[in-house]
């Protein structure tokens, strides 16, 4: 693949879909200026993310939308050749009932490259979304890809099986608050503040991958964002992150030969013993450890 720039997004969005629209085309232009080949958006880019997690109010929920729906096909025009991984509401009639999922999609100019739907539910999130049950990895032009949304990354679970369905770079989009229960007079001080820099160090580093963070920024209800965009390399090194203002990250690195020289000499993925983790409740987390060792992912 050679030499990528990879962008991650901290920016505020909220339940205007027309605005959403508009603020892309600008975030979406400066990465294109810029160079960016994959760039991360945040979580609920489009239509915002709920008010209040403890009790959301059902009157007051972002608007669903389908991958087919104009907003994302208009993100995807815009993308062109651009990787873009975003997040929405997703609407999803199951069993005659209307279901919303709190989801990402990765699109391109070609249209829908891949798709997740948060597994990991914080607080008051399963009274607004269902939950997703799954973590898949895709391909796309600029390599195999994995994504995960905010609540997700505190599972060392997740990442691990996408590292081992043989993502090398994990996209993780947030909209990832201040604590709601101890917060800190400056948002660098929170101690959510401190996990989200922590998980994105430490999920990058124990599966040796690179690892893009996006997150929301501003207020929504009574929820304050943290922001603090970042690209990680795979040896849990920060290579750009923005403040808890809105801003881009930009890194530019050969994704597959830095995960390899990670990989040389201690190889986590290959060096893994499943057999000793039988009280994780998943006697098959060690599947596939053999074909991502043969690959180099």
């Amino acid at each position: 693949m050679g030499q990528l720039r990879i962008g991650a997004v901290a920016a505020h969005f909220g339940r205007d879909l027309s605005r959403a629209i508009d603020k892309l085309e600008g975030i979406i232009g400066d990465a294109r200026r810029a160079g960016v080949g994959l760039l991360v958006l945040p979580d609920a880019t489009l239509g915002g993310y709920l008010s209040d997690l403890a009790r959301p109010d059902p009157m007051a929920l972002p608007p669903g939308l389908t991958e087919n729906s104009f907003e994302i096909r208009r993100v995807s025009a815009m993308a062109g050749p651009m990787v873009v991984c975003l997040g929405y509401a997703e609407e999803v009639v199951e069993a005659g009932q209307a279901l919303l999922y709190n989801s990402a999609v990765c699109v391109s100019g070609d249209g829908v490259l891949g798709r997740h739907r948060k597994v990991h539910q914080p607080a008051g999130e399963s009274l607004a979304y269902a939950a997703g049950t799954r973590f898949t990895a895709f391909d796309t032009p600029v390599g195999r890809l994995g994504m995960l949304i905010d609540y997700d990354k505190t599972f060392p679970e997740a990442a691990r099986s996408l590292a081992l369905d043989g993502a090398t770079t994990l996209a993780c989009l947030s909209a990832w608050p201040a604590s709601i229960t101890d917060r800190a007079s400056r948002l660098p001080q929170d101690r959510q503040s401190r996990l989200f820099d922590l998980y994105d160090q430490s999920r990058a580093a124990e599966n040796q991958v690179v690892w893009v963070s996006s997150n929301q920024t501003g207020v929504m209800g009574g929820l304050r964002f943290l922001g603090q965009a970042k690209v990680v390399g795979p040896g849990g090194e920060i290579l750009a992150r923005t403040t808890s203002k809105g801003g881009l990250a930009v890194a530019e690195l050969d994704v597959e030969a830095e995960v390899a020289r990670s990989r040389r000499i201690l190889h986590h993925l290959a060096e893994l013993a499943p057999s000793a983790y039988s009280q994780c409740g998943d006697r098959d987390l060690g599947r596939g450890i053999d074909q991502s060792a043969r690959s180099g992912g």
